[in-house]
């Protein structure tokens, strides 16, 4: 019966950030989409409600980030694969990141 009991604390521990990671995303997008319709007062009280609603679809997709930042962190992504790859080390690595990042 513990082991029971500490298997379900154990799987409520586990979800309860992944949880809360989620409702912290969908709550940004919807302050992102309030800033962009300019809501204020009662409007926005509305809005938010309606939008943090488990319903509600965010316009700017799951994660509503925008364009620049994904296609930025897609591109440290390649070059750190790319640098591993290549096993560079040190300002070889520092230097390539640079030149990587640019393109």
């Amino acid at each position: 019966m513990k082991k029971l009991i500490a298997l379900a604390c154990l799987g409520f521990a586990v979800s309860a950030p992944v949880f809360a990671g989620a409702q912290q995303d969908k709550m940004k997008g919807c302050n992102m989409e309030a800033k962009a319709g300019e809501f204020k007062g009662d409007e926005r009280k509305a809005f938010m409600s309606k939008c943090l609603k488990k319903d509600y679809v965010l316009k700017g997709g799951a994660a509503a980030k925008p364009e620049a930042a994904a296609s930025q962190q897609d591109r440290m992504k390649s070059c750190n694969v790319d640098a591993k790859a290549k096993e560079l080390k040190g300002d070889e690595r520092k230097a390539f990141m640079k030149t990587c990042l640019k393109s």
